[in-house]
């Protein structure tokens, strides 16, 4: 299984070639081939968000260049979010009708459509933090069997929606296949878990993935939405 995050990520690519060296990487390395695979992608993908508890479902075009990362919702309200991979890190703006904004810290946690996404996940600033260090060179991802590094990345302050990120990297490409996020405490808030995913000639891409949200409070599950994306159509 192989994942590219957005959530967060969101889309394995495929196959890298440091990601098949035999030496381990360090931690810092294992994190660039996750940022320098956003430069490989090139397609647009059309599916939707689905809330487990009430059924509610959202439409969902998902457009990868190498600049750009964009996430447009199509009902009413209209809304487009963007990622702008050409900026270090990458900076997220929302477009809705009358104009364009980026995305305030202040807003990292605020849900994304009334999803358990929120707009930290969609922007991705773990994946720039500098403090990072890897767990484990031999991690498995239980149900999907796939070899992966774990790593840790934390935040440089507590200001945004999470404070430790762990990432379970997968070794044959370089993509995310599992994340799960804590609070400045320790508590799990969040978790990403790809499902499925396209084969796409070389690559991959997402297919099924589930975001959960966890009460800190007691770890009990406070939502849980399916991301399911139709196959992958070239650019």
């Amino acid at each position: 299984m192989k994942r590219r995050l957005l959530l967060a990520t969101l889309v394995s690519l495929s196959t890298l070639s440091q990601a098949q060296s035999d030496a381990t990487p360090t931690a810092e390395e294992i994190l660039g081939l996750v940022r320098r695979s956003y430069a490989m992608q090139d397609h647009r993908m059309t599916g939707k968000l689905r809330d487990r508890e009430t059924g509610k479902e959202e439409p969902l075009e998902l457009t990868l260049t190498k600049s750009v990362m964009r996430f447009r919702f199509t009902n009413p309200p209209p809304e487009i979010v963007h990622l702008d991979l050409t900026t270090v890190p990458a900076t997220l703006w929302e477009v809705k009708p009358g104009g364009s904004s980026q995305v305030p810290m202040s807003n990292a946690s605020k849900s994304v459509r009334g999803m358990d996404f929120n707009y930290e996940d969609l922007s991705q600033r773990f994946l720039y933090w500098k403090n990072v260090k890897l767990l484990d060179a031999n991690a498995r991802i239980t149900a999907a069997r796939v070899k992966c590094w774990l790593i840790r990345v934390t935040a440089p302050d507590t200001k945004g929606a999470y404070y430790t990120v762990d990432l379970w990297v997968h070794q044959d490409s370089g993509g995310v296949a599992k994340m799960e996020a804590y609070n400045a405490a320790g508590k799990m808030v969040k978790r990403f878990e790809v499902l499925k995913v396209w084969k796409v000639g070389e690559a991959s891409a997402l297919r099924e993935m589930r975001v959960q949200s966890f009460n800190p409070l007691n770890g009990d599950t406070k939502g849980m939405t399916y991301m399911t994306m139709d196959k992958p159509e070239k650019q």
